[in-house]
Formats: structure tokens, C-alpha cells, sequence
């Protein structure tokens, strides 16, 4: 997986007031956990935007006193009204230990479904999933294009290497379900079925009388 780098400075004061300062200052309060001791630090909220603002997944190398720390991104915090960052939790990876995190889904090919006219809808634009940090994936790469109008795909229908889904294996990720058009589209065709039905029975008595005369 992926990493970004995030240079903080660490707390000495963790008060309302320190915190106050540092966001005024458009720094960001910090924690990282998980590791033999918890460490609050700051950084730049501009630092955050390769690991926030993408639908991207990431590990984080936070650099503190000339200490590389790695991590991952366990809780963000935001503004209400203006969407600043105002609080963020890290959780300290240890290449032995697995580790909780969300990773994107990417959906690829076309479905038969979706070609016969249905439509399709993703449940889920990430799943979350357990693995040890050197397993963690960049995506989870899902085919539909075996789906037809009427199939879902499951968690559990997913191929996992080296990695646990934390959802329930029923749960749905991509379904693809009846659209107006393919409604439209199969009533159009059983119309034409019915005519054809009519038309050949129609045709029957003719010629029977052909036949007999």
C-alpha cells in the first residue's frame, strides 16, 4: 500500500487553550497510538490532503523529532460549517500485529445486466477489512461483468489473499436490479411474443381449409 509522509511537532501541552492556538495557527492536533507510548503532536493541515481528500487508501510516515513513526489513519475530525480539520487519531503499525482499515472498491467490466438495461448500484465505495500491514491492499478489484438483472454480488463472493473482510459475507456490494428500460424493453418483447402466438394460431384454420378442400 501506498504511504504519504506527514511532518508534525510534538505537544508538550495538550489544554483547550494549546489547542485552540495550534488551530488558529491552521495546525492540526495530533494523537498516534498503539505503540509503547501515546504521542500527541501537530501538523500542517495542508498535510493532509493526499491522505484525506482522495478516494485513495494510505499508510502515513509521521516524522517527529527526527523519529519516523509508521501509522494509519484511525479517526478524522471536521468543522461543521467550515469542513476544518480539527482533530486526527493514528494508530502505530507494527509489522506483526494486523491492523483495521478501509480500502477502496473499484468496480470493473461491464455487467450483462447492465447491458441488457438495468441499472447498477454499489453498496459500498469501501469495505473494511483486517490484514498485517505488509498484506494491507491498495483496492479491492471487483468484476461484474458476470451480473445479470436480478444478481448481487456478496462480501462474500470477493476473493481475500492474506487479508479478512470485517463485514458479513451476505452483505451486498454490487447489485443490479430492473430499470425502466429493461421493464420496457421485456414488455416489448412479450408483446411481440403474444403477436406472434395470435398470428400463428390466426394461420392455423387457413390452412386446414386449404388442406381440405
Amino acid at each position: 500500500m501506498k504511504s504519504i509522509t506527514i511532518q508534525g511537532t510534538k505537544r508538550e501541552s495538550v489544554g483547550k487553550k494549546s489547542t485552540k492556538a495550534l488551530r488558529d495557527a491552521e495546525l492540526v492536533p495530533c494523537v498516534v497510538y498503539g505503540g509503547a507510548e501515546t504521542l500527541n503532536f501537530s501538523a500542517e493541515e495542508r498535510s493532509f490532503k493526499g491522505l484525506v481528500y482522495t478516494p485513495e487508501a494510505h499508510t502515513v510516515s509521521i516524522e517527529v523529532d527526527g523519529k519516523t513513526i509508521p501509522a494509519v489513519l484511525q479517526d478524522i475530525q471536521f468543522h461543521p460549517l467550515t469542513d476544518k480539520i480539527l482533530h486526527a487519531d493514528f494508530y502505530q503499525l507494527d509489522e506483526n500485529k494486523p491492523v483495521v482499515m478501509e480500502v477502496p472498491v473499484r468496480i470493473t467490466g461491464r455487467s450483462k445486466g447492465v447491458v441488457a438495461g438495468g441499472a447498477m448500484r454499489q453498496s459500498f465505495r469501501k469495505l473494511k477489512l483486517k490484514a498485517l500491514p505488509a498484506n494491507l491492499p491498495d483496492e479491492i478489484v471487483v468484476d461484474v461483468t458476470p451480473l445479470k438483472i436480478g444478481n448481487k454480488l456478496y462480501v462474500g463472493d470477493i476473493k481475500t489473499n492474506n487479508f479478512t473482510f470485517m463485514h458479513p459475507d451476505n452483505a451486498v456490494v454490487v447489485a443490479v436490479k430492473m430499470s425502466r428500460t429493461a421493464s420496457k424493453n421485456a414488455g416489448a418483447m412479450a408483446d411481440d411474443d403474444e403477436e406472434e402466438e395470435t398470428a400463428a394460431e390466426g394461420e392455423a384454420p387457413a390452412a386446414e381449409a386449404t388442406s381440405a378442400e
